[in-house]
């Protein structure tokens, strides 16, 4: 049950925010974000080393996409696709809007059921195929959303239950300040635990269970107003569990 964070703000010199914990088996082997496509150079993305694919990216035209796994379906599944295929495939566009007219189309069956957001600094989407087989596709509203392994914003989900109110009331990022001085909120959100009173443990946004699954790194990213080029986008990486392993940020 991946997480993840995203903040909207069209007129924002800062209009796409975006934190993502990676909750996966702890021995799948994965690389941190590059540039790991030689047939996609303009993708800067996590590479999942097993299947090939990823479960978080940007590319050159300030496109993201994010991967999240819907409840029971972790791994792969024999005559199944990998899911990880359409984050490259969302960022093979130069803009959300193309990326999810495309992925609307896509063939239900062919996939595990999925949620995958797509964005950019004037639309973003949600593209999901759920437990019924369908594909759906809608779009975000402006300000914060947060989607794990069910619906956006769905608080019948523990996490969100937990979490969601605590995203909108802290301190939206600063990504102009150096370091870490402009995401201290937002990272300290993405380290919190379970907690130990609570009765759902999968309410925390960080965690390991001793099945060896559990949270393995996280992101933070920020695309700025396509006005303001040539500034890039901000790109930090946690190589580990947030709650102990620093982000840095990562260069285009």
């Amino acid at each position: 049950m991946c997480t993840l964070i995203l903040l909207r703000r069209p007129d924002h010199p800062w209009p796409l925010v975006i934190a993502a914990n990676r909750d996966e088996m702890r021995d799948r082997p994965w690389t941190a974000p590059g540039r790991h496509w030689p047939d996609r150079p303009e993708v800067v993305a996590g590479l999942d080393d097993l299947a090939g694919g990823s479960w978080l990216g940007l590319n050159d035209h300030g496109v993201v996409a994010a991967l999240l796994n819907r409840k029971g379906t972790l791994g792969p599944q024999a005559g199944k696709r990998s899911r990880g295929e359409l984050v490259l495939e969302a960022l093979d566009h130069a803009d959300a809007v193309d990326a999810a007219e495309a992925l609307g189309h896509l063939n239900p069956e062919a996939y595990r059921p999925f949620n995958l957001i797509v964005a950019d600094t004037r639309d973003a989407f949600w593209i999901r195929v759920a437990e019924d087989g369908r594909v759906g596709v809608e779009p975000l509203p402006e300000g914060l959303s947060m989607v794990t392994a069910g619906d956006l914003n769905d608080i019948r989900d523990a996490r969100i239950a937990a979490n969601l109110d605590r995203w909108r009331a802290a301190p939206w990022p600063d990504p102009d300040l150096p370091g870490d001085d402009g995401w201290e909120a937002w990272t300290r959100l993405q380290g919190l635990g379970p907690d130990p009173d609570a009765a759902t443990p999968g309410a925390g946004m960080c965690f390991a269970y001793d099945s060896g699954f559990g949270t393995v790194c996280a992101s933070q990213i920020a695309v700025p107003a396509p006005a303001l080029d040539p500034r890039p986008p901000v790109l930090r990486f946690a190589a580990g569990p947030p709650d102990r392993t620093p982000f840095r940020p990562l260069e285009g």
